[in-house]
């Protein structure tokens, strides 16, 4: 969320840029309605509605519906358009810890991995 909101050349790297935010928006709600206390945690958001006019009006919204899988297109600049499905895990034993896994959504977006891995 950091990067997607606070510098501008990142602005343009999502496709669908309103919908990746409002879901990190909702994801970053839950994440401080579970730890209400957490300083650096309400400072963040505070920086947030401070410097970014989409994030206070997303905000003051109060979504704050969680979604553990879904698809996000990017722009790269060096390969093109990248099309990924995403995943959240979250262990048992430690639920404020996730592990998001991306794959390629189609073949186009898999050769775009492997030439950046090839790099």
């Amino acid at each position: 969320m950091w990067l997607c909101l606070m510098h501008p050349e990142v602005r343009e790297f999502y496709v669908d840029r309103e919908r990746v935010v409002r879901e990190g928006i909702a994801h970053l709600r839950a994440a401080w309605a579970a730890h209400p206390e957490d300083r650096a945690l309400t400072d963040l958001i505070a920086e947030f509605t401070a410097h970014d006019e989409e994030f206070a009006r997303l905000w003051a919204e109060r979504d704050v519906k969680v979604n553990g899988r879904g698809r996000k297109v990017i722009r790269h600049p060096e390969v093109g358009v990248i099309a990924v499905h995403f995943e959240v895990l979250m262990p048992l034993q430690d639920p404020d810890h996730r592990l998001v896994i991306h794959r390629a959504a189609d073949e186009e977006s898999q050769s775009a991995l492997e030439r950046l891995c090839a790099r």
